[in-house]
């Protein structure tokens, strides 16, 4: 067996993946029924709708496969996505990438295989649509467009998805991407044991750039602002601009003194930037920090409203 190699672009990918917040999210009939169509179009037992994870391949839909993942590591979807183009194995048992790999020599006893990559708005792969068979078969020109053009609607569904999910101005998540994705990175935190903490942010002194210097200059505020949050905080971490000039992040597996680091080098690379581009003013934020207390914080609203009191008042102290 060969292990699918991992992308140049892997970070840029999985942050792209992630920002959508559909992993681990239930069934969705728009998704399922793409895989029913596409089990009965080619006439296979198993179709998938499949994304890559970093250590997993997880099944946003499933029809025929008793399985909501797998390692990524013995996937074929982790091949799959490694090219532009479908991905076709007529008989696994005769490719020396697909083997001994144990899907083939057990369950689910995968003979033939043909995934499609599915690309997100900015080209990054997220997985694939792919179906499955027992059975070794050769796959047509026809079936190869016919493939092609139904993972082109899965597109378009996770593209509306991350329209809905995504700040248009900053790229990072809205305050809906945020509550999707912050509620199962808790969760996470909660299952593992480890420490969450809840970052509420707010610029400082925002409204008189807006008056001063336009709108648009505004705008390249929050920018630089939300630029720097992603290079502050880690991949793992879910960072968001809430609404206007308010900005919140939950970091996983960190306590409130190890935000309160992060916190500072976020702060230090914008007094950089204000020292070097002297655009007339200084970008700077005010900030509560929350650490999850599982008998006080039963959901990430709790979290943010503690957060958002803390910032006021360490912004009031500051005027």
């Amino acid at each position: 067996m060969i292990k699918p190699d991992i992308p140049l672009n892997e970070q840029e990918r999985l942050e792209t993946l992630r920002s959508l917040a559909v992993l681990d999210t239930p069934p969705e009939e728009r998704f399922d029924r793409l895989t029913r169509m596409a089990k009965r179009l080619f006439g296979v037992p198993i179709a998938l709708v499949s994304l890559i994870d970093e250590n997993r391949q997880w099944f946003k839909s499933c029809v025929g496969l008793n399985a909501s993942e797998t390692l990524r590591d013995i996937s074929f979807c982790g091949h799959a996505i490694l090219g532009d183009d479908i991905l076709v194995v007529p008989n696994a048992i005769d490719d020396i990438r697909f083997a001994d790999n144990p899907l083939v020599t057990g369950d689910p006893q995968i003979r033939f295989y043909a995934g499609c990559p599915l690309k997100a708005p900015n080209g990054n792969k997220l997985g694939t649509l792919c179906i499955i068979d027992q059975e070794p078969r050769n796959f047509t020109e026809e079936e190869f467009k016919a493939l092609s053009d139904l993972a082109s609607i899965v597109e378009r569904e996770f593209s509306v998805i991350q329209l809905s999910t995504m700040d248009d101005l900053t790229t990072i998540l809205n305050r809906r991407g945020f509550m999707l994705l912050s509620e199962h990175s808790l969760n996470l935190c909660i299952r593992e044991g480890v420490p969450a903490s809840l970052v509420y942010m707010d610029l400082d002194h925002f409204k008189p750039v807006n008056d001063t210097f336009g709108h648009a200059e505004g705008d390249r505020a929050l920018t630089v602002f939300a630029e720097q949050m992603k290079m502050a905080f880690r991949d793992s971490d879910v960072a968001a601009r809430l609404g206007g000039d308010e900005f919140a992040a939950l970091l996983n597996n960190s306590s409130k003194q190890e935000t309160e680091k992060m916190i500072g080098r976020l702060q230090h690379a914008l007094d950089v930037i204000n020292r070097t581009e002297n655009r007339g003013y200084d970008i700077s934020s005010s900030h509560g920090v929350v650490e999850y207390e599982r008998d006080k914080h039963r959901t990430v609203e709790a979290l943010l409203a503690e957060g958002d009191a803390l910032m006021y008042k360490l912004k009031k102290a500051k005027q």
